[in-house]
């Protein structure tokens, strides 16, 4: 056997030495530090509504809504080694309220988006201000503002929830409160924000109510699926993406919330789309309709034959295809926005 060379052996003895000193060399790790292209642990997932809504419904029988604070169960990924989480830098989960129930009003600095899976006669309250929660609705509470949800339905409704966790602990810059009332006063009619700010248009003495956050709170679905069909009808389909439209900020034009990024698009009939990546891992909602997603990264694939209410997500630069016989519409967020703002977003669209 041969004797170590030299300079390895003085290698490992400086490393042994400045160790103490928490010291370590670079050169060991700059590979694995600065990758030649994103290196992600995260793994493409997929839960499937009629294995989830079991155990949301178990829950309720569990815990209520108000000993919970928030009756969530966690999508979480299965390559983070059990974290809350779905990708790196997002959280999501299916939160669930039964009729009579109130989810108790609190505040904190993560963004948080909801979007309505299942049922109709609940609503979400922020900053004064309720809406009623319809299937395929997107309503966003906006950091640090107070929000309490409610029912008054007769069954179950169920709501995706997204927020920037991971990315607000990466900073170290989570606060939380809780309101002294169970549930806030209301103090602005339903559509308030909608009429000053939803029509192309805004008060003249107006400012941003939510700072970089949209000052609609509430975006319906029944105005989205207007204007995809009349896209499907009267314009080009995208080759990769069908017809797919971002929801914005209509104060600035750019995502609604400063750290997420949503959109809304669908897919025809008969629609075999081409593969693309992008830096930004997404997180998806199946609305309507139904399809397959085909997922490929380093020579491994996944597919997943989506339906209504499912939900999967494609983390950070895995080529994904998607195809719909009869056609569907899918909802999505991911992290785009800081991406963009740091100028490290990059997107490849393959032929």
């Amino acid at each position: 056997m041969n004797a170590p060379h030299p300079a390895a052996l003085e290698r490992e003895q400086l490393n042994r030495d400045m160790a103490p000193l928490n010291l370590s060399p670079l050169w060991e790790v700059l590979h694995a530090l600065v990758p030649r292209e994103p290196a992600t642990p995260c793994l493409p997932a997929h839960w499937k509504y009629g294995e989830v809504r079991p155990f949301l419904m178990r829950a309720a029988e569990a815990i209520t809504a108000e000993e919970a604070v928030r009756r969530v169960l966690i999508l979480k990924n299965p390559g983070l080694g059990g974290q809350a989480a779905i990708t790196q830098s997002l959280f999501a989960g299916l939160q669930l309220i039964m009729p009579g129930e109130v989810a108790p009003s609190h505040r904190h600095t993560q963004s948080a988006l909801r979007f309505i899976v299942e049922g109709t006669g609940a609503h979400t309250a922020v900053d004064g201000e309720r809406t009623s929660m319809k299937p395929g609705d997107f309503i966003i509470t906006p950091s640090w503002t107070f929000h309490d949800h409610g029912s008054q339905a007769q069954g179950p409704v169920i709501w995706l929830d997204g927020l920037d966790i991971p990315m607000i602990r990466f900073f170290d810059a989570g606060f939380s409160e809780n309101d002294v009332n169970k549930s806030q006063a209301v103090t602005r009619a339903e559509g308030s924000s909608m009429a000053r700010y939803g029509h192309n248009m805004a008060p003249v003495q107006h400012d941003a109510p939510f700072g970089k956050t949209s000052p609609i709170f509430s975006y319906p679905y029944d105005r989205t699926r207007e204007a995809l069909e009349r896209l499907e009808r009267d314009a080009p389909i995208d080759e990769w993406d069908g017809v797919k439209l971002r929801y914005v900020n209509p104060l600035t034009g750019g995502a609604p919330m400063p750290t997420m990024a949503t959109f809304m698009q669908k897919l025809p009939a008969g629609f075999e789309g081409k593969g693309s990546r992008q830096t930004d891992g997404a997180v998806y909602s199946v609305v309507e309709g139904e399809g397959v997603a085909l997922i490929e990264r380093n020579g491994q694939s996944w597919r997943f034959e989506f339906g209504p209410r499912d939900h999967f997500v494609i983390p950070s630069w895995h080529t994904a295809r998607f195809s719909s016989k009869r056609g569907c519409v899918l909802f999505s967020f991911s992290d785009r926005p800081v991406h963009q703002a740091l100028g490290i977003h990059k997107e490849e669209r393959l032929s």
